[in-house]
């Protein structure tokens, strides 16, 4: 088994149990959200890594790169494959500047505040870019915007029970994963 994979494994073994029932409901509904079409295994990846990937986050404040730099990179090929089945170019070109754009974004605002956002959330991010440009632009500013105003409610929320501060640390990983699968659900509603 190749080191990363052996690195993701451990990542994961400790919250295998969460992660792999995310998983299964992730799957589900990555079947279900991509239509199915070409791009469906490519969404069933970046869905049961997400799950994962919210899974830890949420736990320990940390997205590790042996989930998502294979992840990408996976995901990024099967996109590359259902543009050739398809014939869809312009959607893959689409989805590679989301992954840019939005990861670059994320970078930025890393590098702005490096406290408040981590580079595993810019590296997140542009794997979700990809994801969600491939389903439309309107499904990558979702991707942007719901994040920041889910993870806002909630600080607001935490904030006003006195649960916590302006200084508490909060997982953005999961607002990511979520506001990327609300807006790809969207997608999909809007076009059934």
């Amino acid at each position: 088994m190749p080191p990363i994979l052996q690195r993701a494994r451990a990542e994961v073994a400790p919250h295998r149990r969460a992660a792999t029932w995310g998983a299964a409901l992730a799957a589900a509904w990555a079947v279900w959200a991509s239509g199915p079409g070409w791009s469906t295994p490519a969404l069933v990846v970046a869905a049961v890594a997400g799950a994962a990937l919210w899974v830890i986050d949420a736990r320990t404040h940390r997205l590790p790169d042996a989930l998502t730099y294979p992840t990408t990179a996976v995901v990024g090929a099967l996109l590359a494959l259902a543009a050739l089945g398809g014939g869809t170019w312009d959607t893959a070109l689409r989805a590679l500047l989301g992954g840019i754009l939005l990861g670059g974004a994320y970078l930025l605002l890393h590098l702005v505040h490096r406290s408040g956002m981590g580079r595993g959330d810019a590296k997140l991010a542009a794997l979700l870019g990809l994801v969600t440009a491939w389903y439309g632009w309107s499904t990558l500013v979702a991707a942007a915007v719901l994040p920041i105003l889910l993870g806002g409610a909630v600080a607001i929320v935490l904030m006003a029970t006195r649960r916590a501060s302006r200084g508490t640390a909060l997982a953005f990983g999961p607002y990511l994963l979520t506001g990327a699968a609300i807006g790809v659900t969207l997608a999909r509603l809007a076009s059934a």
